[in-house]
């Protein structure tokens, strides 16, 4: 598959079709834990092959080591993903991320899960350490030197995957703290309900402007709690898109409530199955999606504007 020039801008920033979403934009594609469907997931490689394919977000999902520093992880553990369980004797019963510093998180090796593998034809990662468990720090140095190189936005999606307030505390610290302050760019997300209530409070204490996502393994959760509440302190919902409820009427009351509506994970590999999927779901109207194969995502979006 041959890769898009860095410099590709999303179809809505060269066209502007007249979508269904609730921007009236093109939806956006969403690199799932980079273009995870290819390459280790949360590395540099993988995240940085999205970019280069046309993604406009990369999504690391954020836990903290021993020494609190925020490394890209989605798992609480570290043996599906990595070598730890060859590497370090169990603690405290397994291999929590908690449980290790960072100095030796970044001694691992990564595991590729699926699809994906150590590789991808054609490309050759820029990064020093492309395949190791990253920071956020270093996730930001690479999206911003690719931004220039490309002369494009790359927003960031960041998961807070550990509830409370010392992960959402360190998370806006580091954004602020690379210049971060609010825009489309950044969306951030989490299951838990408080933590989104929690972001937002703290996020307005520190004068930041974040978008605010929770996420649902279901739509008809989200209609439980009330569309209306849940705009109240965030800006958008992350859907199953194989939860139940999940339809286009949802997505049309999400909307009518002043709610975006970002879909996960379309994780199809085979082009035949991928692209009607996409496609579907972005004709009933939905705002972004999350895609293990950005490329395929793009495919999808490019045959939908030209039909508006």
């Amino acid at each position: 598959m041959a890769l898009a020039a860095a410099s590709c801008l999303p179809v809505h920033a060269q066209t502007r079709p007249a979508w269904p979403t609730r921007d009236g934009h093109a939806p956006l594609v969403i690199a799932h834990r980079g273009a995870s469907g290819y390459l280790p997931e949360h590395t540099l490689a993988g995240y940085e092959l999205a970019v280069r394919m046309g993604a406009d977000c990369i999504e690391p999902d954020l836990h903290l080591t021993r020494d609190g520093q925020l490394v890209a992880m989605h798992d609480a553990t570290l043996e599906r993903t990595t070598d730890a369980a060859t590497r370090f004797a169990a603690r405290n019963g397994g291999w929590r991320v908690a449980d290790f510093s960072l100095e030796e998180v970044r001694t691992l090796a990564m595991r590729p899960q699926g699809s994906a593998a150590l590789s991808f034809h054609g490309f050759k990662p820029s990064a020093a350490h492309p395949l190791r468990v990253p920071t956020l720090e270093e996730i930001i140095l690479l999206a911003r030197r690719l931004e220039a190189e490309g002369a494009r936005p790359i927003g960031l999606y960041p998961e807070a995957k550990q509830a409370g307030p010392r992960l959402a505390s360190h998370l806006l610290s580091v954004l602020a703290a690379a210049g971060y302050v609010g825009s489309d760019k950044v969306f951030l997300q989490s299951f838990d309900v408080d933590t989104v209530r929690n972001l937002r409070r703290r996020q307005q204490a520190l004068g930041l402007d974040f978008r605010l996502v929770l996420l649902s393994g279901s739509a008809n959760r989200l209609l439980g709690m009330e569309l209306a509440q849940v705009a109240s302190f965030a800006s958008g919902v992350g859907v199953n898109i194989r939860g139940e409820g999940m339809s286009r009427s949802f997505i049309e009351m999400a909307h009518a409530a002043g709610l975006t509506v970002h879909g996960y994970t379309f994780n199809e590999a085979r082009p035949a199955t991928a692209l009607p999927e996409y496609r579907k779901f972005m004709g009933w109207g939905m705002d972004g999606v999350f895609s293990n194969y950005p490329d395929l995502a793009l495919q999808a979006r490019a045959a939908e504007a030209r039909l508006r």
